[in-house]
């Protein structure tokens, strides 16, 4: 008898923590006490067909037991489960969790109670847990041979080749001839024999685990994947079969899927007697009527039914557990039933967490040992999913989904057991997405329909320019061997020892522009030894490593004016486009700058080979200083600041040219696609600006450093005094271009506008929140000016733009949280002078920057003296009807979730900005942000490593815009790869990581984890600073008032 209390389960034998199974409860609290009084004892008939009994209170509900079979099985993820069994009138029904068992089970002793799957989630991917997937397993084998998961037959030969392999192991015919003799997986069985044995040949290498991944990566294809048919009758009285499922309500005729009914469209469920209603959102595109009506065996069958939607719909799509009704003080109306439990946005936010310890497990069924850990994923040898580089790791921006890491088939033999700690609790998304797409040498693959946020876009890594599509073989959805560092972005062919899975159709879809075309291990020696031993060479001293830093950021600095004189120029040369006098503006004004910055870099490198030895020359000169290197250019840099003062010019005339020039407007827009152009262009306008501040930063903290009586600390210190003076001259002007070349930038994202950029509109923040609707929450892209908020949804045009759905004036504009009110986390009722919208963040921290930011625009606009700011010209009007208003802003679910998952279809141009990571990552960023960043620019050598890699691989990295840029080394001319880093959280790696190296720091969001080395504690300190700067948006230390503020 299986006690709860008091008897030992395997799991604690085994020296596991206790976990609360499916509790709801927060980390830290301790579940409610057990009822007590007299025993009863249930009998459950688990998955892999062994009968377990337990003794629970009577009086205890049924979330007590089902959380004592999770945790007999040490089952973290059980929600996905529950217990049915036949009711008194035979009708099989699910266990409810807030009922005691007594009045549920009349006859304990006569009834066998069955641990199922109850809830199957679009995409196999978002179970964390191998055990979780091999129960998975279990239940699809189960249904397989009780005939719910009907298929053809090539399907069924490949499904039960995978259950083979997981079973007996390496493919052996006499051997799986004798095992499928004894063994009888669906009806007709022996029809299939020679396709499986067949389909288990290309199986070599895969371990059960893997086997489990590929089963259910074929199953969750099939049409009948977690279906459960409940008969009914429709209006006509022509007999048909109704289900629910993650998406919505279905209809079926026979096993074949005639209609489906997505929870975005449906308003209401209900039932009367044996009446079931479906009530419908209104669709002036629709030829259904407003209510459903379906008629089935009994009250008690209709009623069961309806019960499962609730819980569905619930556990899919809500964000936590629904709260009790208030109890009727009279008499009370309808059934009071509701969901119990955890919602999958909060069990996926749990295991995410890492509050558990992995442990190994035993099956029944199989002669091969597995474990459960992360590490020994699935390699995807021999499977028919098309491979990827092992050293990768998947791609997802689905909130709190992981794909499981890589690893080689040696690697998963070896390892009998093998932990992997997961990353911190990110910031909880608004809606749920399932993880990444399994790609065929890097072509990616549309995440299901259901996903409802991001990752699309993928968090991931942005390739520098996205290349033409080549023909691949295809790809699938979920694989656990796609890496966010992906290879060949251009597709490749498939390895000879691939096949694709004989009853998949997989889509080829173009490269996401945020994953990486390349940067695995192949793309560059490792040198982990060369390394260590040229760090031990070199000088130690900090004020070194300052000066180094002078020379790596002086060399990225040159590349980018060379992006203006030398390829721009060029580029210009060959096509007559561009007015003579905006030439004769920008590139004069730049070409002195490059030659100076040349000389001048050649001068640090000099400098730094003395100081590292490397150099002969003057032994016994006092070359360990950089003070009057700076110096010396710092005041030839001040007959320079005529060119400087005419780049502001420059970017205002090339802007206006471009607005009055549509092919001058192409021209720009096609030299924005080369791979040397790997920011927008008009920021390379800018960077001499910018140069300025880096220089004044650098000599601080060479000041800060030195002693007052060090040889180098006066030079340093009158460099200083010289870059300050220049930096202030020009402060103004950088500020009023930074607005004024961000407006432009935001223009080219946004269609539905004519006139963003008009004098006195300053940028305030942008980023993604969610709308509330009639339809639910629909995500939005806000744009926050110092006059209007606009809100926007990602387009279907060729190049995702934005589209404006509405505008709210801030003039007379308040602002108030209404979380209570509407029952939605982080929620906000913005209420204009016409128009009022109620919106969700993705978090507290995101929704107190938004209150911050509105409020401070809406004192702004308050205070301004003249009248109100123009609009936009082109936006939507606001005198609409509430019903026209409500229709021009909702969107079908469909639609919304192509333009979710629509980045493998986006031309290259504007896929990559930060727009559209701010999107899929569910963030967003102000213009004190950008201010930050601009300050904040570093590159450098750094050694990186990915999660499941063994060795460390040098590369250039250079650190701007919110972005890691990767090369091979400095001499490149285009980043080979891009890692965006908003969302991402920086920490230093834990013991039990075993990276067992100095100077080593971690990044990592959701699933992707990368750990970059530094080669001293100086530089190691300074990555650390601007990257965190990225990962975490800066506070708004002050604010300009409209007075002090420079706008264009």
């Amino acid at each position: 008898m299986g006690e709860i209390e008091q008897k030992p389960t395997p799991a604690s034998r085994l020296g596991a923590p206790e976990n609360s199974g499916i509790s709801t409860l927060e980390r830290g609290q301790k579940p409610p006490p057990t009822p007590s009084g007299k025993l009863m004892t249930v009998k459950i008939q688990m998955l892999d067909d062994t009968q377990e009994a337990f003794e629970v209170p009577q009086r205890a509900p049924g979330k007590v037991l089902l959380d004592a079979v999770c945790n007999h099985l040490n089952l973290v993820e059980g929600d996905y489960f529950g217990l049915e069994f036949p009711d008194h009138k035979k009708i099989t029904v699910w266990l409810d969790l807030l009922k005691p068992i007594v009045k549920q089970i009349r006859r304990p002793k006569h009834v066998v109670v069955k641990f199922v799957v109850k809830f199957f989630p679009p995409d196999h991917t978002q179970l964390q847990e191998e055990l979780t997937r091999y129960l998975f397993a279990l239940q699809v084998k189960q249904d397989l041979a009780q005939g719910r998961l009907t298929c053809n037959d090539t399907s069924a030969a490949l499904l039960i080749s995978h259950i083979v392999q997981s079973e007996i192991g390496d493919f052996d015919e006499a051997l799986d001839r004798e095992h499928l003799a004894k063994n009888k997986y669906i009806p007709q069985q022996d029809a299939l024999e020679d396709k499986i044995v067949e389909f288990h040949h290309n199986h070599i290498g895969q371990t059960p685990a893997e086997s489990d991944f590929q089963l259910l990566e074929v199953a969750r294809r099939l049409e009948m994947y977690g279906i459960r048919l409940h008969p009914a009758k429709d209006r006509e009285g022509t007999k048909i079969n109704l289900a629910v499922a993650n998406t919505g309500i279905l209809v079926f005729q026979g096993f074949t899927k005639i209609n489906a009914f997505n929870w975005a469209k449906v308003r209401k469920l209900s039932f009367k007697r044996k009446r079931f209603l479906i009530k419908l959102r209104p669709d002036v595109n629709s030829s259904y009527q407003d209510t459903l009506e379906f008629l089935m065996a009994s009250r008690d069958f209709c009623k069961s039914f309806w019960k499962i939607c609730v819980e569905h719909h619930a556990f899919f799509r809500l964000f936590e557990e629904p709260k009790p009704k208030p109890k009727p003080v009279l008499f009370s109306r309808g059934s009071s039933f509701r969901f119990s439990g955890r919602t999958q946005k909060q069990v996926l936010d749990y295991v995410k967490e890492g509050g558990h310890k992995k442990v190994q497990f035993e099956r029944k069924h199989s002669k091969i040992h597995s474990i459960r850990s992360l590490a020994t994923e699935p390699t995807a040898l021999n499977s028919e999913v098309p491979k990827q580089s092992p050293q990768s790791t998947s791609l997802t921006f689905g909130e709190g989904t992981e794909s499981p890491g890589s690893q080689s088939c040696q690697q998963a033999k070896e390892a009998k057991v093998s932990t992997v700690e997961l990353g911190p609790h990110q910031s909880p998304a608004l809606s749920k997405s399932p993880p990444g797409s399994k790609p065929a040498d890097g072509t990616i693959t549309v995440p299901p329909e259901e996903e409802e946020e991001e990752e699309g876009g993928k968090d991931g890594i942005q390739p520098s320019k996205p290349q033409p599509q080549q023909p691949s073989t295809g790809s699938l959805t979920g694989s656990p061997h796609l890496s966010e560092l992906s290879t060949n972005s251009q597709g490749g062919v498939v390895p000879a020892n691939v096949t694709l899975s004989p009853n998949l159709s997989p889509d080829t879809k173009q490269a996401s522009p945020l994953i990486s075309p390349l940067l695995n291990d192949q793309a560059c020696p490792r040198t982990d030894d060369e390394e260590e031993g040229r760090r031990k060479r070199f000088p130690t001293d900090k004020a070194y490593f300052i000066a180094k830093e002078v020379s790596t950021t002086e060399r990225t600095y040159l590349k980018d004016l060379e992006v203006i004189t030398s390829w721009f120029q060029s580029t210009v040369s060959k096509e007559d486009s561009m007015p003579e006098a905006l030439k004769t503006l920008i590139f004069p004004n730049f070409e002195p700058l490059h030659k100076f910055h040349t000389n001048f870099l050649k001068e640090i490198e000099q400098r730094l080979a003395l100081w590292e030895g490397r150099s002969n020359a003057h032994i016994r000169g006092d070359y360990q200083r950089i003070g009057d290197v700076m110096l010396k250019n710092i005041q030839g840099m001040k007959h320079l600041v005529a060119h400087l003062w005419k780049h502001s010019e420059a970017l205002e005339a090339l802007e206006t040219s471009i607005k009055g020039s549509r092919r001058l407007e192409h021209f720009c827009r096609d030299f924005e696609l080369q791979k040397v152009c790997y920011l927008p262009l008009n920021t390379f306008l800018l960077r001499p600006l910018h140069r300025l501040m880096h220089y004044k930063q650098v000599l601080e903290r060479l000041c800060k450093f030195h002693e007052p009586n060090d040889a180098d600390f006066r030079d340093c210190r009158a460099a200083l005094a010289e870059i300050t003076e220049m930096v202030a001259q020009l402060h103004g002007t950088m500020i009023k271009m930074e607005n004024f070349q961000k407006l432009h930038e935001l223009k080219k994202d946004l269609i539905g506008i004519d006139n963003l950029v008009i004098p006195g509109r300053e940028f305030i923040r942008l980023g993604s929140l969610s709308k509330l609707s009639g339809k639910g929450l629909q995500q939005r892209m806000f744009f926050l000016f110092n006059d209007v908020l606009l809100y926007t949804s990602r387009g279907l045009t060729a190049s995702n733009q934005f589209k404006v759905h509405g505008q709210l004036p801030l003039y007379g504009m308040t602002i108030e949280e209404s979380e209570d009110e509407w029952g939605v986390p982080h929620c906000l009722t913005l209420r204009g002078q016409r128009q009022s919208i109620i919106v969700a963040a993705s978090s507290r921290s995101e929704m107190e920057k938004w209150i911050e930011d509105i409020q401070m625009a809406i004192d702004l606009a308050e205070k301004s003296n003249g009248p109100t700011p123009e609009l936009l010209a082109s936006s939507p009007p606001d005198n609409k009807s509430p019903d026209e208003a409500t229709a021009a802003d909702q969107e079908s679910e469909d639609d919304l979730s192509a333009s979710r998952t629509s980045l493998e279809r986006q031309a290259p141009h504007r896929g990559n900005t930060m727009v559209h990571v701010c999107w899929h990552r569910n963030t967003s960023v102000s213009m004190v942000d950008f201010s930050v960043a601009v300050e904040n620019q570093l590159s450098g050598n750094l050694l990186r490593k990915f999660k499941n890699s063994n060795g460390w691989q040098k590369l250039w990295v250079v650190f701007t815009n919110f972005c890691l840029f990767f090369y091979k080394s400095h001499q490149d001319n285009h980043p080979l790869a891009s890692l965006p880093l908003l969302g991402y959280s920086l920490t230093i790696p834990l013991e039990s990581e075993n990276i067992h190296k100095d100077y080593v720091f971690k990044l990592h969001f959701k699933s992707h984890v990368y750990y970059f080395r530094a080669e001293s504690e100086y530089t190691f300190e300074r990555w650390m600073e601007v990257i965190r700067s990225a990962t975490s948006s800066a506070s708004r230390v002050h604010i300009l008032s409209h007075k002090e503020s420079h706008l264009y």
